[in-house]
């Protein structure tokens, strides 16, 4: 063999270095991540792709320390098909280096990124390991900030196309902030913890000592609302991403795509008619409203453990994708406070982003009051419902199931405003404030002189109930109709089949609004 010929790689030289990077070439570690629950990178990869359509890129990229064993710098970066529809996709790799960020690593991330950012294709994000390695901290590289990293490109690629970061095992620092700009966020429970900081570094700089779970386990960050799902295990999770992706378009300029039921669009549920209690303090689940309006009474609900007091979730009408907000009487009677306010917004931009219509089912007593609800800042939050509303273009359907009092009802879509359906239950109540309260307030003079003041009391809020009717509302066109609650789906899918699309934004040209905060 000729010297010229000697430096020539050969297609098994080539082989074997691709062999290098699999799980069979580690059993041990793939051994340790299987007995710990969790599936390994490539496996996750595989399950969230369409079979066969997958292609790694960078899988021979080595670490910036030639003396780390780290097979493809500790991530699996690949192209491929969800539901055969493209997306980019990046899994870091706990069984390499504990999954930290290298910087050979994160370039490959920055590269999915920009696909995604190129090609207006979803970008997902399956996270299993910390932050940035320690081995690699070097004030060169870092220096650059955000040109470095893919976070400045995840906020470029916020509203454009869908984002996901599925937590599958420890996702802190560096790792956490993948979470920050995804649009959805599932954590394994057991496995996913996230956080600023993990427990040694909090420790050692704050004194605080805490378990994993307790500082950034699934179960807290659901119901800190920095997640938006907990699930059972990686499979679980994969599912439940690939249904995400299925309500959503490929990008903002596209159609999410229309899955067509059996469920006719006019099928009646007379069983709604009973839903709402005869006493108007007396809670019940409004979830049961939304499964009878939606096709086959699916749903896919965001955030479930965080502010409860409302509901926000995925489902389809006529095959149509819509989000759904609801005020959930269960909690705190369905009142708003800031959790539900910024629940809420951020639900509805989501929807605006990508072309969903918003179905909004109100109940509401009003706003918190109180010295907590002033502590919370609702003053503010309270308007950040709104302010999304008053942007938003995609189509808006409201109804009114129980009460519609005060900021409540501006701050769930209420009314003929920047609307395009109105609907109103007879079991509908209407009022700027709650009646009893306000009475006891501005009549307390009057109710206290009268010679039965119970009575007098009584008389003087019926006789406000009697102004606050949806047949009242109804007369001076302030809503459409009101109708039967066995009515509500038909109605809501013939608004919606009218109002496609984007509407007109009668807005100023501004170039952005200031957030409430």
């Amino acid at each position: 063999m000729s010297a010229e010929e000697g430096h020539r790689t050969s297609v098994e030289q080539v082989q074997a270095a691709h062999d290098r990077l699999g799980d069979a070439a580690r059993p041990e570690t793939v051994r340790r991540q299987h007995a710990a629950g969790k599936l390994t990178a490539r496996e996750r990869i595989d399950l969230l792709l369409d079979p066969g359509t997958g292609v790694e890129v960078g899988a021979l990229v080595t670490p910036e320390d030639d003396e780390l064993d780290a097979p493809g710098d500790g991530l699996v970066a690949t192209m491929g098909e969800v539901d055969g529809r493209p997306v980019s996709a990046f899994a870091t790799d706990f069984t390499v280096i504990g999954g930290s960020l290298g910087e050979a690593g994160m370039r490959k991330i920055i590269g999915m990124v920009d696909l995604s950012l190129r090609r207006g294709i979803p970008l997902v994000m399956l996270v299993d390991g910390g932050g940035h390695r320690v081995q690699e901290i070097d004030a060169r590289p870092y220096a650059f900030g955000g040109d470095t990293g893919p976070f400045w490109r995840q906020a470029l690629l916020s509203g454009w196309t869908p984002q996901v970061a599925a937590v599958m095992g420890p996702a802190f620092a560096g790792a956490a902030l993948f979470t920050s700009f995804a649009d959805f966020v599932p954590m394994v429970k057991g496995t996913g913890s996230l956080g600023v900081a993990g427990r040694q570094l909090v420790k050692a700089a704050t004194g605080e000592d805490v378990t994993t779970e307790e500082l950034g386990g699934s179960g807290i960050q659901n119901r800190n609302g920095n997640a938006d799902l907990e699930c059972l295990d990686d499979e679980t999770c994969i599912t439940l991403v690939r249904q995400f992706l299925g309500y959503l378009p490929t990008n903002a300029s596209g159609e999410a795509p229309v899955v067509k039921s059996d469920d006719p669009p006019t099928r009646r549920s007379p069983e709604l008619r009973d839903v709402v209690p005869v006493q108007r303090r007396r809670a019940y689940d409004v979830k049961k409203v939304i499964r009878h309006v939606l096709d086959d009474g699916h749903l896919l609900e965001i955030q479930p453990g965080y502010a409860r007091n409302i509901v926000t979730a995925l489902g389809r009408l006529d095959g149509q994708s819509v989000g759904v907000i609801a005020n959930q009487p269960r909690f705190l009677g369905g009142a708003i406070d800031s959790a539900a306010s910024d629940k809420a917004a951020r639900f509805m931009e989501l929807c605006n982003a990508f072309g969903l219509p918003i179905v909004s089912f109100v109940d509401v007593p009003g706003v918190l009051i109180g010295t907590g609800a002033e502590r919370q800042r609702l003053v503010r939050h309270a308007a950040k419902p709104l302010m999304v509303l008053a942007h938003a273009t995609v189509p808006i359907v409201t109804v009114v199931l129980r009460k519609a009092y005060g900021a409540g009802y501006l701050a769930m879509g209420g009314g003929r405003s920047g609307v395009d359906g109105a609907l109103l239950w007879p079991t509908a109540e209407m009022s700027p404030m709650g009646i009893e309260g306000a009475v006891d307030v501005i009549f307390r003079r009057q109710i206290e002189a009268a010679d039965d003041p119970q009575a007098h009391r009584d008389e003087m809020i019926e006789r406000f109930y009697d102004k606050s009717t949806p047949l009242r509302a109804a007369s001076g066109f302030g809503i459409d109709d009101v109708i039967d609650p066995a009515q509500t789906r038909e109605k809501v899918i013939g608004m919606l089949r009218v109002n496609r699309g984007r509407r007109l934004k009668l807005v100023p040209p501004k170039q952005h609004w200031i957030t409430p905060t």
